[in-house]
């Protein structure tokens, strides 16, 4: 299972505000829900998935804003592919409170 950080930024849009986007987003991964798992953040998005399942979502994403009137988006992705073990986001997290937890 892969695990993908984006950060989509529509870029030509009249506005500072970018929240109209963002929740345009968010219905996109309801939708999905699914084939991937996901968690919204203040500052990106993490999504949690099969490999083509993350790929193809990303890019749903990425057209959105063009679908609302953008003339430029800019996609950031992060990729966290891990083969030698089972991965998810929650399993990351449990791992850094463990560690928190332990003294040495």
């Amino acid at each position: 299972m892969a695990i993908a950080q984006v950060t989509i930024v529509p870029i030509g849009t009249g506005s500072t505000s970018l929240s109209g986007y963002v929740a345009e987003l968010h219905r996109i991964l309801e939708q999905e829900r699914s084939s991937v798992r996901y968690e919204l953040t203040p500052m990106s998005t993490i999504i949690e998935g099969d490999w083509e399942d993350i790929l193809r979502v990303v890019r749903q994403m990425h057209e959105s804003p063009f679908l609302q009137g953008a003339q430029r988006v800019s996609t950031t992705i992060t990729i966290d592919d891990r083969r030698d073990k089972a991965a998810s986001m929650k399993q990351k997290l449990e791992s850094v409170e463990q560690k928190l937890h332990t003294r040495r």
